[in-house]
């Protein structure tokens, strides 16, 4: 049995010390009872020993019973997993019962002065045994199940806000004065140095930049290809700035297009790179972002800017939050030899937290 506390609570919900001490207690008078339906209770000392080899027995259905159900816990933590749990939780209580009263009463068959009620007999009494060990368990199982989704709501909530605080901070960027400056003065070179087509691409890129934002909503997840589109619009306006200055080599291919990423991860490492580092002729910024072993990775040599840029603190510690909230996955960052990597999980629906 765990001893911790804060163990206890852990795998079972709540600390269950006197909820075990009443459990073992109602069912080893039952027991008792179910053996000794005309006991003599003038023989205080046959009583007494019949209902210590009840507690007995208890005492050891309940501690296996009750590591079996931490163990399948650890094993199916998962929401969808609690009917595969449950039924063979189910199993091993009835074996568990079955065997422990066998082998007790082989054991204390063996005493001499201690009558043992034929196994033939016993059976319809370990029905009911069964049945009241199950239902405590039951309780067990309810409890756990309504922490669980308290906590599961909790964590819901957590995403969604910090999914949204996400899509305030990438708009309050997009919307400083000096993103508006440099967007008006590369629309209106474009506008005087190239044909109406272009300045319209412009426009139209930089208007699936806010369309993404508003119409990611709460998503947690969503397609690659959306973000990947998402990605490549915003830039699209950043190379009308850089020009030639700023390469992005894509390696993704179609079979991963249809796997899930959290919103705006994608975009936000490119702002990172493109923040943090020196863009110029004499150093261009090369990232590449390809798909290797069901990971999307983005990396760039590091050129970093003689002067620190301000940070909104959005990128990576929000990217980190909202995998580990949403899929319990973490991603990885690798600072090797000057060359900066961060590789996002791929997911699927069923990736995603019940």
């Amino acid at each position: 049995m765990l001893m911790n506390i804060e163990k206890r609570i852990k795998y079972l919900g709540f600390n269950d010390f006197w909820f075990s001490l009443v459990g073992i207690l109602i069912i080893s008078f039952a027991t008792y009872y179910l053996f000794n339906p005309s006991l003599d209770f003038n023989n205080w000392v046959e009583a007494v020993l019949s209902w210590v080899f009840g507690l007995m027995f208890t005492i050891i259905d309940w501690t296996i019973n009750r590591s079996i159900m931490i163990f399948l816990r650890k094993k199916f933590p998962a929401f969808r997993d609690d009917a595969k749990r449950i039924i063979i939780f189910f199993l091993a209580v009835v074996c568990t019962v079955i065997l422990v009263d066998f082998l007790g009463g082989s054991i204390l068959s063996l005493i001499p002065g201690i009558n043992v009620i034929p196994y033939q007999y016993r059976i319809k009494i370990l029905l009911t045994i069964v049945f009241l060990t199950v239902m405590i368990m039951a309780i067990y199982e309810a409890i756990y199940y309504n922490i669980r989704l308290k906590k599961s709501v909790r964590e819901e909530e957590q995403s969604k806000q910090i999914l949204i605080q996400a899509q305030l901070d990438a708009l309050q960027n997009q919307a400083q004065p000096h993103f508006f400056f440099n967007t008006l003065n590369t629309l209106r070179d474009i506008i005087d140095q190239n044909p109406k087509e272009d300045a319209m691409e412009f426009v139209d890129k930089l208007s699936d930049i806010y369309r993404f934002l508003l119409e990611a909503g709460n998503d947690n997840l969503i397609p690659l290809n959306k973000e990947l589109k998402f990605a490549k619009a915003y830039i699209h306006i950043q190379t009308e700035r850089f020009g030639d200055n700023l390469k992005l080599n894509w390696d993704i291919s179609k079979a991963s297009s249809d796997a899930m990423v959290v919103p705006m991860s994608l975009q936000l490492l490119l702002e990172n790179a493109i923040k943090h580092n020196v863009i110029s002729k004499s150093k261009p910024l090369t990232v590449d972002v390809a798909v290797q072993d069901n990971n999307l990775v983005v990396s760039n040599k590091m050129e970093p800017k003689s002067t620190q840029v301000p940070s909104t603190k959005v990128g990576l510690a929000n990217i980190k939050k909202r995998y580990a909230l949403i899929s319990g996955k973490s991603i990885e960052i690798t600072n090797i030899e000057n060359r900066f990597m961060v590789s996002l999980p791929l997911l699927t629906l069923l990736d995603k937290k019940n």
